[in-house]
């Protein structure tokens, strides 16, 4: 849209690190597969957008921007699953827990 309106280069910058994880906290997200980074390099994400140019916020990154010297890999102060794969409790059985939802959907 933006090439459409005139631009001739696009450059993206993003303000966290790519999303890899599925999120089970919060973020609707079940599927890792459907996420672009999950499935693709920096350099294919970049060519499936179309841009020129594009970056992510490190993890570490991410944590200077918190107050945080570093990431505690053992106990992290935040929840980073979604983009290190790092889950504070391991997930059980999507697939079921997914099922289980679906009937419960049925039910409400």
């Amino acid at each position: 849209m933006v090439r459409d309106a005139g631009a001739t280069e696009v450059h993206f910058r993003i303000a966290s690190p790519p999303t890899t994880h599925s999120c089970f906290y919060g973020v609707d997200t079940p599927n890792k597969e459907d996420l672009l980074a999950h499935r693709l390099d920096l350099e294919g994400m970049r060519n499936f957008i179309k841009a020129d140019s594009l970056a992510f916020v490190s993890i570490g990154g991410l944590y200077r921007a918190t107050g945080e010297a570093r990431r505690n890999a053992g106990l992290p102060q935040f929840c980073d699953a979604c983009f290190s794969g790092d889950y504070p409790i391991e997930p059980t059985d999507t697939g079921e827990f997914r099922r289980q939802l679906s009937l419960l959907a049925e039910v409400v």
